[in-house]
C-alpha cells in the first residue's frame, strides 16, 4: 500500500524548486545528461535470462543438447555434464536412470541431486546433476536412452554458469568488462573525448586486483566539471541525503582528498573503505554482467567505472559514502551473497532491488524521509524530485521492489522508503533465504573468500567460528559487569 511522501518539510514541489534556479541551472537539471548514472544492471539480467532461455529451448534438439553438454573431449573420450528431472520420485527410476550411464560404460565423476531450478507444479522437485566421461562414439545413444527414462535433460557446461567462484580466482575471473560493451557513449563523436576515455579505461583493463589502483592525472576541464557537481550536489546534502551519507562525506573531506578543486584517486578512497567496512574498490572499463557485479560485492569488492566524468560523480558522490557506513556495506554484501548460485531470474529480480535501494532508495529519519541510493546522491535534480510532491513512496518490501518497473531515461515514478537500514538488511535476508538455490554461502573475512554450506561437516566448522565470537563477547560482557 503506498505511505503518503513525509519528506522533510523544506521539501518543496519538484516544479516549485527548480522555478527557483537560474535558468541554466534549471536547464541541466531537466536534461538527461543530469540525471545521475543510467547503468542498470536489470536490463542487462533480463538479456542474461532470455538468452539463457533460448538456449536451453535449443538444447532440446539432439545436435545442440551435445554442443551445449560436451565440455571437452580428448583421445575418443569426451567430458558429459548434464542435468535432468526424473519422471518419479521413486528409486527406480534413479536406478534406470544409472543404468543407462553403465549400459554405454560412462565413468561417473561426479553425482549429485539438488532443489530444481524450474520445479513444475505437480512435478519433480529436484533436479540432478552427473558428471562423466563417456566414449565420443556413444554420445548420441546415451543421450537418446538418457531422455527415455528422464526429463528436462539440458546440458549444464563445465561451470554451469551459476557458481560465481569461492576465493582470489574468482574475484580476478569476474571483474574483466566485456570489450564488446561500450565504454561510454557521450561525447562518442569527440574524438579528443574518446582519446581520453580510452586512456582511462585502459588502466582498467591492466589493472590487477590486490595491486595498488594507479593515480589519474585528470584534466582541468575535468577538475571544473567535478566542482560543479560537487558543489551543487553538497549544498543539499544537509537537508536530503541520509545521516550516514552525511557522517562519511565529512570523513572522506578529511581523509581522503574530497573537495571541490580536487578528484579524490581511487587508491586512497578504497583504503578509507577497508578501514571502514572491509570493501574494496576495483576499476572495470565498462559494464559487467549483472551476475558477475553482483558475484563481487559477496567478496566486499566494489566494481567502478570512472571513464566519463558523470560515472565518476555517481561512483565517488553517490556509492562510496554509503559503502563506508557498516549495515549498509553488510546490505550490499547481502544482495551478492543472495546471487551466488541464484538462477537467471532470480539474478534479474535482485538486480531490480539492487536499483531501488542501492541506486534509488529512500530510507526514514527522525520522522522525515531521505535518501540513501546512490543515484538519488549524485543527481541533482532526481534528488529534489525523489523528495518532492510527484513521485508515489511505498513501504520497502523485497517482493513487490523486485518486479517493479522501472524507469531508466527519466527520473523513478516510484520510491521505496525503509524504516532504516537495520530493517532493510532484515528484509533482504528473509527474502534470500526463500531464494532456490544448490547450497548456502557464508563470507570468511579472514580468508576473503566464500564458504560453501552444503554439508553437515561444513556447517560444523562454521559453527565453531561463531562459538569462538560469542566466547570473546561473553568474557568481554562480564568483564564490564
Amino acid at each position: 500500500m503506498p505511505t503518503p511522501n513525509t519528506a522533510s518539510p523544506q521539501a518543496k514541489g519538484f516544479r516549485r524548486a527548480v522555478s527557483e534556479l537560474d535558468a541554466k541551472q534549471a536547464e541541466a537539471i531537466m536534461s538527461p545528461r543530469f540525471i545521475g548514472r543510467r547503468q542498470s544492471l536489470i536490463e542487462d539480467a533480463r538479456k542474461e535470462r532470455e538468452k539463457a532461455e533460448a538456449a536451453s529451448a535449443a538444447s532440446s534438439e539432439p545436435g545442440d543438447l551435445l554442443e551445449a553438454a560436451v565440455s571437452k573431449e580428448k583421445d575418443g573420450k569426451a567430458m558429459l555434464n548434464l542435468l535432468f528431472t526424473l519422471r518419479g520420485a521413486k528409486t527406480s527410476s534413479l536406478s534406470r536412470a544409472v543404468k543407462a550411464f553403465e549400459t554405454f560404460e560412462a565413468q561417473i565423476h561426479h553425482l549429485e541431486t539438488r532443489p530444481a531450478q524450474r520445479p513444475r507444479a505437480g512435478g519433480p522437485h529436484l533436479e540432478y546433476f552427473v558428471r562423466c566421461e563417456v566414449p565420443s562414439a556413444d554420445l548420441p545413444a546415451l543421450l537418446s536412452s538418457v531422455r527415455r527414462v528422464a526429463e528436462d535433460v539440458r546440458g549444464a557446461g563445465e561451470n554451469k554458469g551459476e557458481w560465481a567462484g569461492r576465493g582470489r580466482q574468482a574475484r580476478r575471473g569476474c571483474q574483466e568488462a566485456s570489450p564488446a560493451r561500450p565504454l561510454c557513449r557521450q561525447g562518442f563523436s569527440d574524438q579528443v573525448y574518446r582519446q581520453r576515455r580510452k586512456l582511462i579505461a585502459e588502466i582498467a583493463f591492466q589493472y590487477k586486483h590486490g595491486d595498488p589502483i594507479p593515480r589519474v592525472e585528470y584534466t582541468a576541464e575535468e577538475i571544473a566539471t567535478w566542482k560543479e557537481v560537487y558543489t551543487t550536489l553538497k549544498s543539499l546534502y544537509v537537508t536530503h541525503a541520509c545521516r550516514e551519507h552525511l557522517e562519511a562525506f565529512q570523513l572522506l573531506e578529511r581523509f581522503s582528498g574530497y573537495r571541490e578543486d580536487s578528484i579524490p584517486q581511487l587508491e586512497d578512497v578504497s583504503r578509507f573503505l577497508k578501514e571502514r567496512t572491509g570493501f574494496q574498490l576495483r576499476p572495470v572499463a565498462g559494464l559487467l554482467s549483472a551476475r558477475d557485479f553482483l558475484a563481487s560485492l559477496a567478496f566486499r569488492v566494489f566494481q567502478l567505472c570512472t571513464c566519463s566524468p558523470r560515472d565518476c560523480c555517481h561512483e565517488l558522490l553517490g556509492h562510496v559514502p554509503m559503502l563506508a557506513d557498516r549495515t549498509f556495506a553488510q546490505f550490499s554484501q547481502d544482495i551478492g551473497l543472495a546471487s551466488l548460485g541464484a538462477s537467471d531470474e532470480e539474478i534479474e529480480k535482485l538486480s531490480t532491488l539492487y536499483w531501488f535501494t542501492v541506486e534509488f532508495g529512500l530510507c526514514k529519519q527522525n520522522g522525515e524521509v531521505k535518501a540513501y541510493g546512490a543515484g538519488l546522491l549524485s543527481s541533482y535534480g532526481e534528488l529534489l524530485h525523489s523528495l518532492s510532491e510527484e513521485p508515489e513512496i511505498r513501504a520497502f518490501d523485497p517482493d513487490a521492489a523486485a518486479v517493479q518497473p522501472y524507469q531508466d531515461q527519466t527520473y523513478q515514478s516510484v520510491y521505496f522508503v525503509s524504516e532504516s537500514f537495520s530493517d532493510a538488511k532484515d528484509k533482504l535476508r528473509n527474502y534470500a533465504s526463500r531464494i532456490q538455490r544448490p547450497f548456502s554461502v557464508k563470507f570468511d573475512p579472514y580468508t576473503l573468500a566464500i564458504d560453501v554450506l552444503d554439508s553437515p561437516h561444513a556447517i560444523r566448522r562454521s559453527l565453531e567460528g561463531v562459538q569462538d565470537e560469542l566466547h570473546t563477547l561473553a568474557h568481554a560482557l562480564s568483564a564490564i559487569g
